[in-house]
């Protein structure tokens, strides 16, 4: 189970290690089995493709994201905790928000990961 304050520390560790571009820190907390999906996949790899599957997969993604991307700035916004599943909600360095949800099986291993884009501001439902 996840709490808050577990939680805290591990966005901030998360986004220390984006910025400091620490592949092998980051990679460290998923495991082989992971599945990642983001919207931004497709553009960085070259390929009709939204995710993909195990950690050398996810490592050429980041590699080629982070070899493009220039300085990484990740500001943390709010984050959403759940049982097993911890949301992030962040501001990069260009300016887009973001929401990465990451799901940790019981060794505390990410699993999936889930990256959405919000167009500021958030965009709120209407009632009811």
């Amino acid at each position: 189970m996840i709490d808050r304050k577990w939680a805290e520390g591990f966005a901030q560790d998360w986004a220390a290690n984006w910025q400091a571009k620490d592949l092998d820190a980051l990679l460290a907390h998923y495991a082989p089995e992971i599945i990642f999906r983001s919207p931004r996949i497709a553009a960085v790899l070259g390929r009709r493709q939204t995710s993909v599957s195990g950690l050398s997969d996810l490592r050429e993604y980041w590699r080629k994201a982070l070899d493009a991307a220039g300085a990484v700035r990740f500001e943390i916004l709010s984050l959403g905790v759940g049982s097993d599943a911890l949301t992030i909600l962040y501001r990069n360095q260009r300016n887009d928000h973001v929401a990465e949800t990451l799901v940790f099986r019981e060794d505390g291993l990410i699993v999936e990961g889930i990256v959405t884009y919000l167009r500021p501001p958030a965009f709120v439902m209407p009632p009811s």
